[in-house]
């Protein structure tokens, strides 16, 4: 019987067009806009300036605490300017503007495709490798992935856990990745393990990708700890709380982490970022993009530089369809639509989605008929309606008691809801007031 998780989950359209698809390799731009804020935490803090010529793999941008990431140049070319402009949010952040001149890698960065097995980093040098090279978590969140390397005083760590669920419907990216880089990506676990000191990996893939699993099954063979999982398809397994109910069975509380349960989560694309940050020394300046939608002729998985604009993504597959009302950055269910197509691609744009524009519009708002399905298919085993009717009423005290901060903002509340209620859309904006309201009480 296949794993998953026992609360909640729905089953929307798959989707997954692009699935059949090699990565490609999208051709360089003639510019990139490289926002210094590609993670969650402190924006890292300029270190070039304007007039200044850089090279593929320089840092460009320094970590500025604990809690941040370093970013590096994605092309070779000459530093415009450092600038507010608009992301992926629609909010304005500063980003550092490049006029590409070829190709030029830096020195120490090894191009070859040779696969290189053996790990002669110490553990303490892998995490700062990880932490020099700028990688963050590839899934979405863009945590930056040093900080999970570091066990809390009185935790005990047994498992590492590989997300190679792409539980979102269209992305593809991650089941290429498994398919066409295992290799790499078992030495990546491997030097994860390594850093974490832990013995057992287990990566974590729905069901719907047999041929990654068969093939990964086949790989882990050749490597110590390493095992290979399959899972029902079920939204959204691809949590970090829902994952390791699945495949482990034990659960995180409320308001905790994933260490507390004895686990660390990585995804298989930051498993790859490592393999290659350590043993090739190149940081995290490109990343696998998903390009996708229902009226496409082409879709694609790219090998793409960060600060692409997404317009480069689009003309790549033919352009935009004529009737196209959305473009997502990031998967249907999580992901945001995005006002400009000269936002850049970031470390965290797992996939640009087009919609065509009858899917692209809201149905009109009902009152809500109490049929629960909300609450039945959360998968934290929260009230969505009630969290939608505190926060519409700011009554923060009581958001915080319902445990909004638990909240995955997966979106299946909205999605199942029959009165059309936007109910993640105040989720998340009483889950950021209450946020909010934490830190000042602690500061």
């Amino acid at each position: 019987m296949l794993k998953t998780f026992p609360k909640g989950g729905i089953h929307p359209k798959e989707s997954k067009f692009s699935a059949g698809n090699k990565i490609e390799i999208l051709p360089l731009p003639k510019t990139v806009t490289i926002p210094i804020s590609q993670h969650i935490g402190a924006p890292a803090e300029p270190v070039v300036a304007k007039g200044e010529k850089v090279k593929v793999g320089q840092l460009i941008a320094k970590s500025s605490g604990f809690v941040s990431a370093n970013v590096h140049s994605s092309v070779s070319g000459t530093v415009t300017k450092i600038d507010e402009v608009s992301d992926t949010s629609g909010y304005k952040k500063k980003a550092i503007l490049i006029d590409v001149e070829g190709d030029e890698w830096m020195e120490n960065i090894d191009k070859s495709p040779d696969l290189i097995k053996e790990i002669k980093l110490s553990s303490e040098e892998i995490v700062a490798k990880i932490l020099e090279s700028g990688i963050v978590g590839l899934g979405g969140a863009t945590f930056p992935s040093h900080v999970k390397l570091f066990v809390p005083q009185g935790k005990h760590l047994e498992y590492l856990i590989i997300n190679g669920v792409e539980c979102e419907p269209f992305l593809t990216s991650d089941h290429r990745l498994m398919l066409e880089k295992g290799e790499e990506l078992m030495i990546g676990i491997t030097i994860l393990m390594k850093a974490l000191k832990v013995s057992k990996a287990i990566i974590g893939i729905e069901n719907n990708k047999p041929d990654a699993i068969k093939y990964l099954n086949e790989l882990s063979k050749q490597y110590s700890g390493i095992e290979v999982s399959a899972l029902k398809v079920k939204y959204p397994q691809g949590g970090e709380k829902q994952l390791i109910k699945a495949l482990i069975n034990r659960e995180v509380p409320s308001g905790g982490l994933p260490i507390d349960v004895g686990a660390v989560v990585h995804n298989v694309g930051t498993a790859l970022a490592v393999y290659e940050a350590v043993q090739k020394n190149k940081p995290l300046f490109e990343r696998i993009v998903t390009v996708s939608g229902e009226k496409l002729e082409k879709t694609a998985n790219y090998l793409v530089r960060i600060g692409t604009h997404v317009h480069e993504l689009i003309a790549a597959i033919g352009g935009m369809p004529y009737g196209t009302g959305k473009v997502i950055n990031g998967g249907p269910m999580m992901g945001k639509a995005i006002t400009t197509l000269e936002v850049p691609v970031t470390k965290g744009t797992s996939g640009i989605l087009l919609f065509p524009e009858k899917e692209s519009k809201r149905e009109e708002i009902q009152n809500c008929i109490r049929c629960a399905k909300c609450v039945s298919i959360c998968a934290m085993g929260l009230e969505p309606y009630l969290l939608m009717t505190l926060s519409e009423k700011s009554l923060w005290d009581r958001l915080e008691e319902k445990n909004v901060t638990d909240c995955l903002e997966c979106g299946s509340c909205s999605y199942t809801c029959p009165a059309h209620r936007p109910l993640i859309d105040y989720i998340k904006y009483g889950k950021a007031t209450v946020i909010k309201n934490i830190k000042s009480r602690k500061s």
